[in-house]
Order: C-alpha cells, then structure tokens, then sequence
C-alpha cells in the first residue's frame, strides 16, 4: 500500500471520527439558554478540527454534524443554522490551505478566529432573520425584538460561541498533530519555551 493510500484512510478514519462527534455532540452535551436564543456546547469543535485538516473534510463534517441536530429533534430552524456550518468551515478550511502558516503565530491565530466567528455569527443571523420574518419563530423573539433576539443573542451569542470552540479546538488539535500523521491544512505551532 501506497503512502498516499495510507494518507486517505488516515483522512477518511479521522474524517468519520469528527462526523461521529459531530452527530453525539447535540444529541448529549448540554445546552446554554440565552433568552429565546440556545447553544450547544462543543458543537463547532469537531468541524474546526476538520476546517484544520482540508476543504473536503470540512464540508464533510459541517454536513454531517448536521444531521445531529435533526436527530436530536431541534426545530428546524436549528437545524439550518447547523447547516450554515458550511460556509464558515470551507471559506476557514480554503484560507488555511492557501495559507498553512496562519495558525502559526498568536496574532495571525486570533485575527483568523475572529473573522471566521464574524462569518459564522453572520450566517446564522440571515438564517433566523428569514425565520423572524416569516414569524416562524418562538414568542419569546417577538417579545425581545429583533435586535435582542436575533443580532444580540443569536449574532454575537453565536460569534463568541464560535471563539470559545475554536480554542477548545486548538487546544485539541495541538498535541493531536504530533500523533496523527496526515497532511493538513495548518500545523499549530507548538510552543514548548517556559516563560
């Protein structure tokens, strides 16, 4: 068997495992309620790991982490700011393959978080907006506005949300990379100095 055929099970097995993760996260881990507004928690991680492998493994997961939510029975609007999990996790996954030295530097590793949790919060604020419109959402949106319910909680909820799975990411995917031999996107820098 070929190096590279090694490679692709490699991807595909680690691929699977962040898709499994993907479907468990929803269906057990806790939930924080902001007002009308819910959050998972952990639930980017998996994809950001893969965001870190490559465009397709990112695309994989953010589709099927998806398919958690359904399972787990969040209403549908849920289930479609879930699935706007694409668009942040390939645009991340494209930047990074473009330039793998990104994460290599505390800097470059927050402006890349920020903008990415930027994309991210915006996604999943046109999703909610077209449900607002519709009035396809709870009372309790209607009762907070549309500026609280859906730019503050769901927009900037979602934005922070974001940059606290990504650390939990990082910090995953650090000491991860050094065992699991594929090639990825961005290698983190690891920083084994003692101030």
């Amino acid at each position: 068997m070929t190096r590279s055929n090694i490679n692709k099970i490699k991807i595909m097995t680690i691929s699977a495992l962040l898709c499994a993760l993907g479907i468990l996260i929803p269906l057990s881990f806790p939930r924080i309620i902001l007002g009308p507004a819910s959050f998972t928690l952990a639930s980017h991680v998996p994809v950001i790991i893969a965001m870190f492998i490559s465009p397709t493994v990112a695309a994989s997961v953010a589709a099927v982490s998806t398919i958690g939510f359904l399972i787990a029975g969040f209403p549908l609007v849920i289930v479609l700011r879930a699935l706007t999990h694409l668009i942040f996790s390939l645009i991340g996954a494209f930047i990074l393959k473009k330039n793998g030295h990104m994460l290599q530097s505390f800097k470059s590793t927050s402006f890349y978080a920020v903008f990415i949790s930027i994309i991210h919060g915006a996604a999943e604020v046109a999703v909610v907006t077209y449900f607002y419109w519709i009035n396809g959402m709870s009372s309790a949106y209607y009762e907070k506005g549309f500026f609280i319910s859906v730019i503050l909680l769901v927009g900037v909820g979602t934005f922070f949300h974001s940059l606290v799975d990504f650390s939990i990411a990082v910090f995953v995917w650090r000491p991860l990379q050094q065992v699991i031999s594929i090639p990825a996107n961005a290698k983190i820098k690891i920083n084994n100095s003692r101030h």
